[in-house]
């Protein structure tokens, strides 16, 4: 029955994988657009942790993770006498997290959990998980963290579980995995630092595994380092510059972490967020669960996730992704309750929260960003400026080139008259009760949400306003929770407006000359 069911969640998570939710901008930002301009020569945005004197960011694990499907896809199309469209691209990396997600993450849970009863609980309650669902088939870096982090507790579990052979396969490879973590997220270490000591005893019976462990480990440490240092230094790259001015990304991301005032500029939060809000918000029903574990279901996976979770509550900005890792290795741990009555309301509250979780952030999560800017892309018309106004930042190698010619800006959520004015001062033509006259070459579009009502009085034409906004495309499936103003609105015109008006909007935006001019 079980394995029915898992089927079956796994076409959930094929559904989830192939809808364009956005849930963060890092999943773009940190990952494809950087490589997908290195590999494709798309225009594209790169942010100030791969621009700055310092970057923070190694593009080590990128190459891994997205490179070589790019190279792929550009060996295929070119060879045919076709350019790669990144439309093309974005969905093929979606499939890709999604098969990482299926066969390395599920893998992992069956080889951690050793008991086939355990197992029977543990491998469906993973794959019925809206984290499983959404964040692991997106680009996150720490979706690819996730993986890392339970497969280096295989291999630390068949080190020590095999106690006839030396390990030194198995611990190479935990050596390699080590490092691709660390350079990918400098939080990996946080989930491995007390199950490591395991290795302990095994290393001081078999001291040529740690040799080995080690070696890899230096060896993949020096190529990562040689990747960085290849990527970031604007001369042409020699061997000579790795030992004269390495690039050492993950030292660069400890100590601009390690400094409060630069955390600060991303958001500052209480150090309990992550215990008493952000785990509970991944894990819903499961949450309550932790709390009635006795002492013999405490297992080193459960405890990697939350000494993990206590290392990372030490930093001030605690984001729930941050906590991915921890998912699926409490999700593997917990004990359903006995009581016939009470497993049946739990799993019925389960299958609610993660439906509903899972269609919010899988689906409508500013589900229209991405589709937008396809849009953009194949669209006809000549178009020099694209706002976008209380959004997330639009991931711009999505484009497919026009970003040579397209000025993407970013308004995020400005108040609306500064929105206007930065709006037309760019507006490239006029109009007039006589039949229009063009001022300068191209359009100006205003991407906005539906649901900004701030926007209404500009979509009459018969008010006298300075712009006019005419709708040239839109995408339904689209929710802005960013725009929820409880205080100045109320709860239920607040979910009303958001939730009844959902939608992303693409307007042409042009100037109506005559609404400043006196009347005759």
């Amino acid at each position: 029955m079980w394995r029915r069911v898992y089927f079956l969640l796994i076409l959930v998570r094929i559904y989830f994988a192939l809808s364009p939710s956005y849930l963060h901008p890092d999943e773009n930002f940190q990952g494809p657009e950087v490589i997908a301009g290195r590999v494709f020569d798309y225009p594209v945005l790169e942010t100030w942790e791969f621009t700055s004197a310092h970057p923070i960011r190694s593009t080590f694990p990128l190459w891994l993770a997205y490179g070589w499907p790019m190279y792929i896809l550009r060996w295929l199309w070119e060879g045919f006498g076709y350019d790669v469209s990144p439309s093309v691209v974005y969905w093929t990396l979606r499939v890709l997290m999604l098969t990482l997600s299926v066969v390395m993450e599920d893998w992992a849970v069956h080889e951690l959990v050793q008991s086939p009863r355990a197992r029977r609980v543990a491998v469906p309650l993973v794959a019925s998980s809206y984290v499983t669902w959404t964040f692991q088939t997106h680009t996150f870096s720490n979706s690819l963290e996730t993986l890392l982090v339970c497969w280096s507790l295989v291999l630390i579990q068949r080190i020590v579980g095999d106690k006839k052979r030396s390990g030194i396969l198995a611990s190479s490879l935990l050596g390699c995995m080590v490092v691709v973590g660390v350079f990918n997220r400098i939080t990996f270490p946080a989930f491995l630092l007390l199950p490591s000591l395991l290795l302990l005893p095994h290393f001081k019976r078999k001291p040529l595994s740690f040799v080995f462990l080690t070696l890899s480990a230096l060896f993949a440490a020096f190529i990562a380092i040689c990747v960085d240092t290849a990527s970031y230094t604007p001369a042409e790259f020699t061997f000579s510059s790795v030992f004269s001015n390495p690039v050492i990304t993950p030292l660069n991301n400890f100590l601009y972490n390690s400094d409060s005032a630069n955390l600060a500029q991303h958001g500052i939060h209480p150090r309990y967020q992550h215990f008493l809000v952000n785990l509970p918000q991944l894990l819903g029903p499961a949450f309550p669960l932790l709390f009635f574990l006795r002492r013999s279901h405490i297992s080193p996976i459960l405890i990697s996730a939350l000494s993990g979770v206590a290392l990372l509550s030490i930093f001030p900005h605690q984001e729930a992704r941050f906590l991915l890792p921890a998912v699926p290795l409490i999700l593997s741990s917990i004990r359903l309750p006995y009581n016939p009555q009470l497993r049946r309301f739990w799993t019925a509250t389960w299958i609610i929260f993660n439906l509903a979780l899972g269609m919010l952030m899988g689906v409508y999560h500013q589900g229209g960003i991405v589709p937008v800017q396809m849009n953009i892309a194949k669209t006809n018309e000549t178009v020099t400026h694209a706002f976008w106004w209380k959004t997330y930042s639009p991931p711009t190698w999505l484009l497919n080139g026009k970003n040579q010619e397209l000025t993407t800006v970013d308004l995020m959520g400005m108040p609306g008259p500064q929105m206007l004015d930065a709006v037309k001062i760019s507006l490239p033509s006029c109009r007039t009760r006589k039949p229009p006259k063009i001022e300068g070459k191209g359009a100006t579009y205003l991407v906005a949400p539906r649901s900004a009502y701030f926007l209404n009085p500009f979509q009459d034409p018969t008010k006298r306003k300075e712009i006019s906004l005419e709708e040239v495309w839109s995408y339904r499936q689209h929710l802005n929770l960013d725009d929820m103003d409880f205080g100045d609105d109320g709860v239920w015109p607040t979910l009303s407006r958001v939730a009844g008006d959902r939608g992303l909007v693409v307007w042409r935006v042009t100037r109506n000359c005559w609404a400043t001019e006196a009347p005759a």
